[in-house]
């Protein structure tokens, strides 16, 4: 019969072996690159009970951080909160590892935007037209879709097309949006409820929009100007011409639209 103290010896450095290869296996696969991914570039607010909140797919210890401003992040899980996030928009999402390893990806969380613009009605430049998905070539979902739900936008003057979501500008003017005597730098925010018939199944939506009202290019506020100038010069939250630019200068929620009459 074998020493009881043997077994009992083996046993014990059987199990510590093991426990130092488990170790070993969870700091190999810890320090290994970290793929940050959300499974899709394109994150599509869903029907939910509460809030609609996606994960990274593989989670690390370190802290999560959103750019621009305007995506509700986890810091310590990376989990997205879409529901109480500014859709319509691209973010950037960078981890910061324990190490300081930094990892980023982009991603787009769907929805309709307007470009920051002058539009100038003496020209003819008179309507604004929705940008789906943070990409102006990207097609917008028209049939099954609604735009202006419930109506808030038209009753309140803004003139939404609610089968395409187009923003007649000229007419916002007419229905007296401004005023019925507009003034230079009169200001007005409006809701536009959708439901888009795509990856979000018609969920509502929303989106807050800024018009402006100015007679000519040279009653516009400076400080309007300089908000312009910021968010033409590039920002990672649309695709196409946009380049990424510095964190303090992105602010890209209201997006302005801005009406000149002559």
């Amino acid at each position: 019969m074998k020493n009881p103290k043997i077994l009992v010896y083996g046993f014990v450095l059987m199990t510590s072996s093991l426990a130092l290869l488990s170790c070993k296996k969870e700091a190999n696969d810890q320090d290994g690159a970290y793929n940050l991914s959300y499974g899709d570039s394109i994150l599509y607010l869903k029907p939910s009970a509460g809030d609609y909140i996606v994960t990274p797919t593989t989670h690390r210890n370190g802290t999560y951080k959103g750019f621009p401003e305007g995506i509700e992040i986890d810091d310590n899980t990376g989990a997205i909160n879409i529901s109480k996030s500014e859709t319509g928009l691209r973010y950037r999402i960078t981890h910061t590892a324990t190490d300081g390893t930094v990892t980023t990806t982009k991603v787009v969380l769907s929805g309709i935007t307007f470009f920051d613009k002058f539009y100038n009605l003496s020209q003819n430049d008179s309507v604004a037209l929705p940008i789906y998905n943070a990409t102006a070539s990207s097609i917008l979902p028209i049939s099954g879709s609604v735009f202006d739900d419930g109506g808030g936008a038209n009753s309140s003057g803004c003139d939404v097309k609610t089968i395409n979501g187009q923003i007649n500008l000229a007419q916002t003017v007419r229905n007296g949006l401004f005023g019925s005597t507009p003034t230079n730098d009169t200001r007005r925010d409006v809701e536009i409820i959708y439901r888009l018939n795509d990856g979000s199944s018609k969920t509502v939506n929303k989106l807050k929009v800024r018009l402006y009202y100015y007679t000519s290019m040279a009653t516009v506020a400076p400080d309007l100007l300089q908000t312009l100038q910021e968010r033409q010069s590039g920002g990672v939250f649309l695709r196409g011409n946009f380049t990424e630019r510095s964190e303090q200068a992105a602010k890209p929620r209201p997006p302005c639209v801005i009406i000149i009459a002559n």
